[in-house]
């Protein structure tokens, strides 16, 4: 299968980039905006991309069989700029929707967030529940999915947006930057520094998910059959909603296991914080697809994984 990957250079698309590789049944190509080449993964094809180019974008689609569209403006770009991120994270998506149909893509998958069900997450989360984005981010990801699945019951094209959680784990290549998500910045606090700041009393919830196991459950949404699709909207997630603190405590753990001595962790503290309502981000549409990997089997391993990358590339030698 002949696999495009937007944002192939980012931290999701490199990672998935690499799962998909590692497979000889399919052919991947990493479209970025600037072109180079990957030696993390040099079999792979590499082109670049034209966002405002209409002609340019169905070439890039041509003779694809899916696109894993997973480029897309971080939360800090988009709170900086409103309509930068809607002409990217919903323009740009409508745009590349319908140069793929046109192009004869037969599937397009959009990685969307769980953030459009609103902030902070809480309580039982099912893709019935509503959508009520609040930050840029959010709410023109919301924009994005529209383009979607206006295309998908149109019968244009195969289209799936996938709601993912808070998604953790080593980038493919060390030019990536991940550090402003939570668990990959305190993994780099731990090991960079020898000790873990919260800048919360790191008692919200949060639904976090091995990176491993969401490059499996896309892939799982590629290769699905048509039929089982239904309106093409899934959540992804990790079936694990622990405090911040108690997920700082976990990476503590590992890091000890892996350097001998554990980070202290510090927080704000304060008296009238209490763990936040409980969380129950519930992917049940996916699991219906009979993917079978349990994602909190992946929890340590993908923690593992992501210190050790840390060691290679930022440990403090002289502490």
């Amino acid at each position: 299968m002949r696999i495009l990957i937007t944002g192939g250079f980012g931290f999701l698309g490199g990672r998935l980039g690499q799962y998909l590789s590692a497979s000889t049944e399919h052919e991947v190509c990493l479209a970025s905006r600037s072109y180079e080449a990957a030696p993390w993964l040099p079999g792979a094809r590499v082109a670049q991309v034209d966002w405002q180019s209409d002609v340019a974008l169905e070439a890039l689609c041509e003779g694809v069989d899916v696109v894993a569209h997973l480029a897309g403006l971080n939360a800090q770009d988009c709170a900086a700029d409103l309509v930068l991120a809607y002409e990217f994270n919903a323009a740009a998506t409508a745009r590349l929707v319908r140069a793929a149909s046109r192009s004869g893509v037969r599937r397009l998958l959009y990685l969307s967030s769980a953030h459009v069900y609103g902030s902070p997450l809480h309580g039982t989360i099912t893709e019935t529940s509503c959508a009520m984005p609040v930050h840029p981010y959010a709410t023109s990801h919301r924009a994005g999915e529209d383009a979607v699945r206006t295309a998908h019951l149109g019968r244009e094209i195969e289209g799936i947006s996938v709601r993912l959680s808070n998604a953790f784990g080593a980038p493919a290549h060390p030019a990536v930057n991940c550090w402003m998500l939570l668990t990959n910045d305190l993994c780099r606090q731990a090991v960079e520094h020898g000790g873990i700041v919260l800048q919360s009393s790191g008692m919200q919830r949060r639904d976090f998910v091995p990176i491993e196991y969401v490059c499996g459950a896309l892939t799982h949404l590629l290769e699905a059959p048509s039929e089982k699709l239904s309106d093409g909207l899934f959540n992804i997630g990790g079936s694990w909603a622990p405090t911040v603190l108690e997920m700082a405590q976990r990476i503590a753990g590992r890091v000890k296991i892996a350097l001998g001595s554990e980070p202290d962790i510090q927080r704000k503290l304060d008296p009238n914080a209490s763990a936040t309502l409980d969380l129950n981000y519930r992917c049940e549409k996916f699991s219906a697809l009979g993917f079978q990997t349990s994602p909190k089997d992946l929890i340590d391993k993908e923690l593992d994984t992501l210190i050790r990358f840390c060691l290679d590339h930022y440990r403090n030698h002289e502490r």
